[in-house]
């Protein structure tokens, strides 16, 4: 008797701590990804978070690969854009969940259905060199002919910001289709990613470009001789959002974790990584100007997955295939 005991209780330990583990998949940086799971864990100690990290592409090739073979991993994913979990819904993979703090977000942030929610948000803008004469204030001075040559920008063949600022700003009826024709007419160079448009403006090489807000405030703030622009038109933006698999194991261990990314002290959490909270009424991080300075320039992730494998076809007519 005494053994059959033991042998239960352990049975039903084991059990248990399965019930308190959920799996992460995430494309943070290893910094940011062990930084979220731990100020998790402090909020729910009851809680273990397993978690694998790499970029979503790779990630996602990874759990595609789970779901064939009929055994995916992750109770919840942490991963770069909604577009990526825009189609990850529509095949059904995702739970919808409506979080009670999705109430302090705008709309445009969160699937309607509650498939998805945004953490932060990380735009894409304009950086140039301090060594310029002229310092640009809207998307379009950089089509300007006085600029031919000297613009770079990273490829939506590549990046999936990239992909997403394309859909963003062909999307706008200011600029269109015809703003990226003036671009290739302008001899702009669409290579590569955010890091190496940065590099490249930085070195004075393309004294202009297009790339995501951090890694020019960060660097200029460390003595990098650039500057930061928010166009006047806007931005485009990625989110990093959160989602629940629709065969989570941990539904409502996943859940939790959810409302605490989401919640006023998991956003900051993101601000003391240095990066723009999606949440309403939350600071920004030193460098950034004002939060209801920033405008966001309007963006629909159904949209763009659909429009995804076109505008890649287009813009390689127009750029190439680096």
């Amino acid at each position: 008797m005494k053994t059959i005991l033991t042998t239960t209780a352990f049975a039903l330990m084991a059990s248990t701590a399965l019930a308190d583990t959920i799996t992460l998949y995430t494309s943070q940086p290893n910094a940011d990804a062990q930084q979220t799971v731990d100020a998790f864990k402090a909020a729910n100690p009851d809680t273990d978070v397993e978690w694998v990290r790499d970029g979503t592409t790779k990630l996602m090739a990874r759990l595609r690969a789970e779901i064939e073979a009929g055994n995916p991993q992750p109770d919840v994913l942490l991963i770069a854009d909604t577009v990526t979990l825009e189609g990850m819904a529509q095949d059904g993979l995702l739970t919808a969940y409506q979080s009670p703090e999705a109430a302090n977000y705008d709309s445009a942030l969160y699937s309607a259905d509650g498939f998805y929610h945004s953490t932060k948000l990380i735009t894409t803008g304009i950086v140039y060199n301090t060594g310029v004469e002229t310092a640009p204030t809207s998307w379009n001075d950089l089509s300007d002919a006085a600029l031919k040559g000297q613009v770079a920008m990273p490829s939506p063949l590549y990046s999936g910001a990239a992909l997403i600022h394309l859909a963003t700003l062909t999307g706008d009826d200011s600029l269109g289709w015809g703003y990226y024709e003036q671009l290739a007419e302008n001899d702009a160079r669409a290579q590569g990613g955010n890091g190496g448009t940065f590099k490249a403006v930085a070195s004075g090489e393309k004294p202009y470009g297009m790339v995501v807000d951090f890694l020019a405030i960060r660097n200029k703030a460390e003595g990098s001789p650039v500057e930061f622009v928010f166009p006047i038109e806007g931005v485009s933006y990625v989110t990093e959002p959160v989602a629940i698999m629709s065969t989570a194991k941990n539904v409502e261990g996943a859940q939790k974790f959810v409302d605490f990314l989401l919640s006023a002290e998991g956003q900051d959490v993101v601000l003391e990584m240095g990066y723009i909270p999606a949440r309403d009424g939350m600071g920004v991080p030193a460098g950034f100007p004002a939060r209801e300075d920033i405008k966001l320039m309007d963006f629909d992730p159904a949209t763009a997955l659909k429009d995804a494998e076109a505008n890649k076809a287009k813009f390689t007519e127009l750029f190439g295939a680096e």
